[in-house]
């Protein structure tokens, strides 16, 4: 009896170590699904310094070299299927994931539906990751567009200031695939704000301004009669144009936006806002703003925050914004982080409103693509912002006057030496046989020909059918800002809205301040005192509601009178 009692104790003993083992492993994925994107391959010029923290050594988390061929259960990691792996192939594994070309964060997300459903998504993405044939040619087009207009222009339009997305041309194949699937996801209208870098490539390239009507405004020729107000320089304009998806056509405008780079935040949002009332689009689920950053302005701007702040409240929620960050890791001419922002990332302002972010090296088109896809099903499933990093370099200048390499020599001998991602690209579907050299060439000498040729260069972008737009705007084209307009109301009119604003509801008792307003504002009326701007504002209010237009009243002191869905009621 003594000897059996004895054989479960010997197991305990022995079984130990293999139990600890496996709790450390465990851990190990974690600290990996927390902690990965800080040794992840996010720079494509190499001269990040990016110590890996200890946290992630085998030391830290009790195991050894020796363990790395014994077997530990996965977890169910990234939906392989195997209970059962290699230490080294889980490693492996861990390190393709969240240690590439994209990376993650989303621990500091608060709910655990939310970041369970991302770490699944993510993890699955990056295992199963393959572009067909058809997509990465797709993609290869659209960085021949991006690249070709930019070296089109410097040799057109020698030392004409445009503020060059060169280097961070990956944007652009990044828009073209969220436009599409988002027209697949039911998305009627998407309102874009970005600042000057990279906007001449968007207009001509993904929203289809004519390449002629650019050229004309590098040689300051206008057509006159088109022209209202004072007009501005050529990387402040906006634009709208259709965009055919296999879902519909897709409403795109893209905001002006003045030298304040992101002043514009707050006006995209209450475009979209408005554009959401009109349709009776609670969600969000059928208009979507896209806000399109550097990487300094991200960070230090403080409309940016202001903006993170009210986008969750019930005034101003947009069902969530998709943040693209063209982070070209230099403002103005500052490339150290530590003497320009405060944080890791210059994303990290994001994490205010637990927004996920998702970093990318812009070498890897075919990375940036997945992570905007996430980021769209993130935003169209929780209905909350999201980000994506995309980290590039900038080749030239602030402008193209300037002379980087004047305050950046290190950077920019760097940047000299760096192919284009277009080439990059082109190189590895070459090696693949997905492409041949005369594909590649072909795709560019029939851009150059449309540039030459001054016609459209994205066949999606359809501009206006018939004078209109998926969305009419006719109504709103016969005028002009200048134009003298009859905003009185006969008096009998006046008289009755009068009656309506200064009639308390039955039941309702004012506060004796608000009571006595009220009936001053009766004595307005009959014209037994005068009338102050609060009486005559309220009536304005009253004759745009009278004639069937919608009025958005808030700042102090007002609430919204019927609450929209938010985060806080999302299921």
């Amino acid at each position: 009896v003594r000897q059996r009692a004895a054989e479960p104790a010997a197991a305990q003993v022995s079984e130990a170590p293999a139990i600890e083992k496996q709790a450390a492993v465990s851990r190990l994925i974690q600290v990996y699904s927390l902690r990965g994107h800080q040794i992840a391959d996010l720079d494509p010029l190499g001269l990040w310094e990016r110590p890996a923290p200890a946290v992630l050594s085998f030391e830290f988390l009790g195991l050894d070299e020796a363990d790395l061929t014994r077997e530990f259960s996965t977890g169910g990691l990234a939906g392989t299927g195997h209970a059962r792996m290699k230490l080294k192939d889980i490693l492996s594994l861990l390190k393709q994931i969240y240690c590439g070309k994209v990376a993650a964060e989303f621990a500091h997300i608060s709910r655990a539906r939310e970041r369970l459903w991302l770490r699944e998504q993510f993890e699955t993405s990056r295992v199963h990751a393959a572009f067909p044939a058809a997509e990465q040619t797709a993609v290869l087009a659209s960085l021949t567009r991006a690249e070709g207009i930019e070296r089109y222009l410097n040799t057109r339009f020698v030392g004409q200031k445009r503020f060059s997305l060169e280097g961070s041309e990956t944007l652009i194949p990044v828009l073209d695939d969220m436009i599409q699937r988002a027209g697949e996801a039911g998305v009627q209208e998407l309102v874009i704000g970005m600042a000057h870098r990279g906007r001449l490539n968007v207009l001509v390239n993904v929203l289809g301004k004519s390449p002629q009507d650019l050229f004309s405004e590098f040689e300051g020729q206008y057509d006159l009669a088109t022209l209202k107000g004072s007009g501005d320089v050529k990387y402040h304009k906006g634009y709208s144009a259709d965009v055919r998806t296999s879902g519909g056509n897709v409403h795109i405008a893209l905001a002006f936006n003045p030298s304040h780079l992101e002043i514009v935040d707050p006006v995209v949002e209450g475009s979209v806002r408005a554009r959401q009332d009109r349709r009776a689009d609670a969600l969000g689920e059928a208009v979507m703003p896209v806000l399109i950053h550097g990487d300094a302005a991200f960070a230090g701007q403080g409309v940016v925050a202001e903006t993170f702040q009210m986008s969750q409240t019930r005034a101003f929620y947009t069902g969530g914004t998709i943040h693209i960050v063209i982070n070209n890791q230099i403002g103005f001419t500052t490339s150290d982080p530590r003497d320009s922002r405060s944080t890791t990332y210059c994303s990290d302002i994001a994490k205010m409103i637990e927004a996920p972010v998702f970093h990318v090296n812009g070498d890897d088109p075919e990375a940036a693509v997945t992570a905007i896809r996430l980021a769209l099903q993130y935003r169209q499933k929780f209905h909350k912002d999201v980000v994506i990093d995309l980290v590039g370099y900038r080749r030239l200048g602030h402008n193209e006057a300037d002379e980087p390499a004047a305050t950046q020599p290190t950077m920019y001998a760097a940047i000299r030496e760096h192919p284009s991602v277009r080439s990059l690209y082109a190189r590895k579907l070459i090696e693949s046989g997905t492409l041949t050299q005369d594909a590649v060439d072909g795709l560019a000498d029939d851009y150059r020909a449309a540039l030459d040729e001054g016609r459209k260069t994205n066949e999606a972008a359809l501009g206006m059918i018939g004078n209109q737009y998926t969305v009419d705007w006719s109504r709103y084209n016969q005028a002009a800002l200048t134009d003298s307009v009859n905003t009185g109301l006969p008096e009998a009119e006046l008289n009755r809205l009068t009656a309506l604003i200064t009639t308390v509801p039955a039941g309702l008792k004012l506060h004796s301040r608000v009571q006595r307003i009220i009936e001053e504002r009766r004595r307005m009326a009959a014209g037994e005192v005068g009338c102050d701007w609060g009486f005559a504002e309220n009536l304005a209010y009253a004759s745009l509601l009278a004639a069937n237009f919608h009025v958005r009243l808030i700042g102090q002191d007002s609430k919204p009178v019927a609450a929209r869905s938010s985060t806080a009621t999302l299921p």
